[in-house]
């Protein structure tokens, strides 16, 4: 097996400093890794110039690609780059995919998440579009992001909705989450219902109020390292999150290694808050780095 890390950007033989502890960790457990050049993907599209420093493998390995999130288009380019160095990514880009925009794994977990609902659209979306789809929620509070990625940090002005059916909230919203994505905006808009989830404090700097949220990294259908999701606040109190309810939904999800982000609702029911593609979920800042790829490492071996 081995480790795909980002190489810093003006040292390409060093990693991306954000990625430095992760490394540290693979290192002291014997394990091994390799770095790839993120911008040159990212950046020029070359995927076979990103992997040049990449060591081919006597016979082929699995490998687990940790680093920041790639369109999937750019992910597919990695995957065959490094087929080519006889690495196979433990996701295909079919499965990056499923798990990396919401509405690929949404009918998998519906009825474990908040309802949504989406669009595809550019910068130029329609407001008639948008408040067509929005009616069957009809003044409920909701929340909007892309594809992958919501302005949370900007929770009243890019994010949250008081009422779907105030067009002119709608439009405020809507617009500015736009202008704040620019060129980050991943297929268009989705939409999701507003759960008040178990509170854990508000965050310091954006004041996005926070939930009891974890995070449950899934191998192959089994769930194996689990977080606390937010720096902020006490866990110490509280129920941690039941976790056979996930097991069986993580064994529909067509990924072998993917995320579920989940809190507890109000009423005391446990719910993913957002699904991910296990390659490019952060570590949590205050998670053992050493027990999780521990834990990786030997699903991997079974």
């Amino acid at each position: 097996m081995r480790f795909i890390f980002c190489s810093d950007y003006w040292n390409p033989l060093a990693p991306d400093s954000a990625y430095e502890d992760e490394v540290n960790a693979v290192q002291k457990l014997g394990l091994s890794y390799s770095l790839i050049d993120f911008e040159v993907l990212v950046e020029q599209g070359d995927a076979e110039r990103s992997v040049r420093r990449v060591e081919p493998a006597n016979v082929e390995e699995t490998a687990v690609y940790r680093g920041w999130m790639l369109k999937p288009q750019m992910y597919e380019r990695l995957y065959h780059a490094l087929r080519e160095k006889g690495l196979a990514l433990i996701n295909t880009p079919e499965a990056y995919k499923h798990c990396h925009y919401l509405p690929e794994v949404y009918p998998v977990l519906a009825g474990f998440t908040p309802a949504s609902t989406w669009l595809r659209t550019g910068p130029e979306v329609s407001m008639d579009e948008v408040m067509a789809m929005l009616q069957p929620f009809g003044n409920k509070p909701m929340i909007v992001k892309d594809f992958v990625k919501s302005r949370k940090h900007e929770w009243h002005e890019a994010c949250y909705i008081q009422s779907a059916a105030n067009r002119v909230e709608v439009e405020r919203v809507v617009r500015r989450f736009i202008q704040l994505q620019g060129r980050e905006l991943n297929e268009g808009l989705v939409f999701r219902e507003f759960v008040e989830f178990e509170p854990l404090t508000t965050h310091p700097r954006s004041g996005l109020p926070l939930s009891r949220e974890y995070r449950l990294f899934v191998l192959d259908g089994q769930i194996i390292f689990v977080t606390p999701y937010w720096e902020e606040g006490d866990y110490t109190t509280g129920e941690a999150p039941p976790l056979d309810p996930f097991r069986e939904i993580a064994q529909k999800i067509k990924s072998r290694f993917c995320t579920m982000d989940v809190a507890r609702k109000m009423d005391g029911t446990w719910t993913i808050v957002e699904p991910g593609d296990g390659q490019v979920a952060g570590l949590p800042a205050h998670a053992d780095r050493e027990a999780f790829y521990r834990a990786l490492a030997n699903g991997l071996r079974q």
